[in-house]
């Protein structure tokens, strides 16, 4: 297994404009609650009191998408990780007003909480609109690395579904060229629609709204690990 360890550095700022009274009050009083503990192994008893299938989204930006998955099924448990703060308030917006209590948060490295997770626990793992890093020299930070699909692969149960959303062309390139090398997971696409097409399933998030009003095309990738 390559490491994952490296890229556990976190590039980029973690901040963006100053909170708000409110949205710091937000933060204070409903991020410890819904936290995924800093330490020790993790489960689905452990986050949420009962053994429950688990889904995993790596850099969830303003939370539109864990929201709408939590919300379409409740009977999961849902875990989300994003380094930015101002993403994570929007998160427990998101929460808040769905009364949603399927979902905890991680604000930092998804690595790190995935390294403690058990192998083959997740039913999916979305990775949407990662950051691109479009020059080669930085083509080592990109999560659509071996290091980290080895880490992915192995807490995605068989059967299981990771998916990648970008409308980023180097990185869409760059991650079926890395995809193609790998033998546990099998591409599910049929025909060019398959991945040119957003799922029913699959809500829309403010970055691909954005991409899509700049004219960009958007690109669905779902495996099943094999």
């Amino acid at each position: 297994m390559n490491d994952p360890t490296t890229i556990r550095r976190l590039y980029g700022r973690r901040q963006g404009h100053k909170l708000r009274v409110g949205q710091a009050a937000l933060v204070e009083e409903w991020l410890p609650r819904l936290a995924v503990p800093e330490a020790g192994a993790l489960s689905s008893k452990s986050l949420f009191g009962a053994p429950r299938p688990l889904e995993f989204e790596i850099g969830f930006g303003g939370g539109e998408h864990l929201a709408a998955q939590a919300a379409a099924r409740p009977d999961h448990g849902f875990i989300g990780c994003e380094p930015f703060l101002n993403g994570v308030v929007s998160a427990l917006n998101h929460i808040r007003e769905g009364a949603l209590a399927n979902i905890r948060l991680h604000m930092g490295d998804a690595l790190e909480v995935l390294e403690r997770l058990p192998d083959a626990s997740l039913a999916r793992v979305y990775l949407l609109h990662p950051d691109p890093w479009p020059k080669a020299r930085h083509a080592k930070r990109r999560m659509m690395n071996h290091g980290p699909l080895d880490l992915i692969a192995a807490k995605l149960q068989p059967g299981g579904e990771f998916r990648l959303g970008t409308d980023d062309p180097t990185y869409c390139r760059w991650s079926m060229m890395v995809m193609r090398q790998r033998r546990d997971f099998r591409w599910r696409a049929a025909s060019a629609a398959d991945f040119l097409t957003r799922p029913a399933d699959w809500p829309q998030t403010r970055y691909e709204a954005k991409a899509r009003r700049q004219g960009h095309e958007l690109w669905y990738f779902r495996y099943r690990r094999v």
